[in-house]
């Protein structure tokens, strides 16, 4: 399921980045749906393994990087406007600074899971901003609420050592 869903998000991708923004956020969230539900569908089998939780962590990764990856180009092709597409490099750093910090809370045996932005919420702000054609306030939403994720996230973890 995790590669299938990954497969499904990539070509979501690629429409995106076509400009076909509202049909790729679809296909991107039909991909992340299936994603999602594969950690259940192992717990419910009896099938969970470290390994298979280390590969749905690294392609959710590459998922919100190629989702994200598609936009930028389509915006590019369409308007050119490097704010938008700082937006859009901020967004991809945050996305990927949550689930970093969260995993090295885990590491040093902390929670890590504070914060507004998981990937759950991610996935539904940036398919919600594309479907209503409301990208640009979409990314100023995204980043905001990413980084302060972030932050919120490391001084609970910061504090955690104490």
């Amino acid at each position: 399921m995790t590669s299938i869903g990954l497969v499904i998000v990539i070509v979501g991708s690629i429409v995106i980045s076509t400009g076909a923004m509202r049909s790729g956020a679809v296909i991107v969230l039909v991909g992340s749906i299936l994603d999602g539900l594969d950690g259940s569908v192992a717990r419910a089998a009896g099938t969970v393994t470290a390994r298979g939780a280390f590969l749905d962590s690294v392609f959710d990764r590459v998922g919100e990087i190629a989702a994200f990856a598609g936009l930028g180009v389509a915006v590019a092709r369409e308007t050119g406007d490097e704010a938008v597409l700082l937006l859009i490099s901020l967004a991809i750093g945050g996305a990927m600074l949550v689930p970093y910090i969260r995993s090295r809370a885990e590491v040093e045996g902390f929670n890590g899971k504070v914060g507004l932005m998981g990937r759950a919420e991610r996935v539904l702000l940036f398919t919600v901003g594309l479907i209503a054609g409301v990208i640009e306030p979409m990314l100023w939403i995204f980043v905001v609420l990413v980084w302060l994720t972030a932050l919120m996230r490391f001084i609970d973890t910061y504090r955690s050592f104490e």
